[in-house]
């Protein structure tokens, strides 16, 4: 039975996560007042379009990073990779496609878990990222109920531990678990906002 603490962030993330799923996959999601809105699936096309110019997005490989970055991240064997750079990072921050969103989502959600109730050994060069929307949709639904299954194995104990989580890319191992909790949902929330704006914007130029 889940806590009393966590049972109102389980239920967040859960509203979260269902209302961007229907929201790339279709056929209808809620519209917030209970009625059904249709929505088209998510395309490759959309996937990997570019509102403005000089996007970071997911690539292949063999074309190398995009304009300002300086690495492709994620496993070295996989075909495609994430714009990234070392630090300091570009300023202005680089657009990113809706592709380099998800895919961000999603590689947070997988590792994360494995931080709190896996292997505490995954980092973002085993990470293989997607190079087609259908994957990286379903990428992203894995990484979510694994997130959710290693919420389910915390405590009220865990929850006030400093570093439960041992996520290496952020601030994990000086917080609270709650506030990672917290965190993640705050992520979801605004990167699938994002991500839900980028759809609005591609369907109205493509109408």
């Amino acid at each position: 039975m889940t806590g009393p603490r966590l049972a109102p962030l389980l239920e967040q993330f859960d509203f979260a996560r269902e209302r961007l799923t229907a929201r790339m996959t279709g056929p209808v999601m809620d519209s917030g007042d209970g009625s059904e809105t249709k929505v088209v699936p998510l395309t490759d096309e959309e996937y990997f379009w570019e509102p403005v110019p000089d996007c970071w997005s997911v690539r292949r490989r063999t074309e190398g990073p995009g304009p300002r970055a300086t690495l492709l991240a994620g496993a070295a064997t996989g075909e495609w990779g994430l714009d990234s750079s070392t630090y300091p990072r570009p300023w202005p921050a680089p657009f990113t496609t809706l592709a380099w969103r998800l895919n961000h989502l999603s590689e947070m959600l997988t590792l994360r878990a494995d931080h709190t109730a896996g292997t505490r050994t995954l980092t973002r060069d085993d990470y293989r990222f997607s190079g087609d929307a259908a994957s990286a949709v379903a990428a992203f639904d894995a990484g979510a109920e694994a997130w959710r299954q290693a919420l389910l194995s915390a405590d009220d104990a865990a929850l006030d531990t400093v570093g439960h989580c041992t996520y290496p890319h952020g601030g994990d191992a000086e917080e609270l678990f709650v506030d990672i909790v917290w965190w993640v949902n705050q992520e979801l929330l605004h990167h699938g906002a994002e991500i839900a704006l980028l759809r609005d914007l591609y369907g109205a130029q493509q109408r």
